[in-house]
């Protein structure tokens, strides 16, 4: 990544001191080899797995909520087709996935990209290779990039964030056209009637097929029928 230079020019033309000036250079140089290391990192790990299923959704839920249950089912049938589970590595949907991988299947791989907070993120104890990240568009540049298919449980912000963007990259072509699996339609099925009724029939803000993108479903065979196809 190229490094940060500024001529003799920008600094006469700077209301800043030329030590105030070295000082940015300095910041933004070390910015730029940061987010560097951590692309370059992020995607030497993806290469190792390239068969593999990204899940999202709430870190909220606990081990006696339903959709933790269905995402450790699912992931446990999952992992042992050979797919890697991948997450980001915290608890509640995360955890659920990631549990699933590695129960009962010594050969499953457990997949949990970090993030470093303030108040430090614990890594879930089922998570058997992990990577952890300072930025988080890093972090998400390899959740987008590192999955064949992307399974979404109910969740928050995080995961409307998740789930748009991916549904962004497919739309505009970034990303190949890959199952993208809803999950819990009690939940779903509210999107649903805001992206048909208003972003497509209302406003017409998007096209038909782009509300064809995801599949929204409550049934763990159907997920299963999905990938196997």
């Amino acid at each position: 990544m190229k490094k940060i230079n500024i001529t003799e020019k920008e600094i006469r033309q700077s209301p800043l001191t030329i030590d105030e000036i070295e000082k940015q250079k300095s910041f933004f140089n070390k910015k730029l080899k940061l987010i560097e290391k951590e692309f370059r990192l992020g995607f030497d790990f993806i290469k190792k797995y390239p068969k593999s299923i990204t899940f999202f959704g709430s870190t909220r839920f606990k081990e006696n909520n339903k959709y933790y249950e269905k995402a450790r089912d699912l992931a446990k049938l999952l992992s042992k087709e050979g797919y890697a589970i991948v997450t980001g590595g915290g608890p509640g949907i995360m955890e659920a996935a990631n549990r699933g991988a590695v129960e009962n299947n010594s050969k499953g791989i457990s997949i949990g990209y970090g993030i470093q907070l303030p108040h430090e993120q614990v890594i879930n104890p089922y998570v058997t290779e992990n990577l952890n990240f300072h930025y988080f568009f890093s972090r998400k540049v390899m959740l987008s990039f590192s999955a064949e298919v992307y399974v979404y449980f109910p969740g928050g912000y995080g995961t409307m964030d998740e789930f748009f963007e991916i549904l962004t990259l497919v739309q505009t072509g970034k990303l190949k056209k890959v199952p993208i699996i809803l999950f819990g339609s009690e939940y779903w099925n509210k999107f649903d009637k805001l992206i048909k009724e208003t972003l497509f029939e209302e406003f017409k803000t998007i096209d038909k097929e782009d509300v064809d993108l995801y599949t929204i479903t409550d049934d763990i065979e159907d997920v299963m029928k999905i990938i196997r196809g």
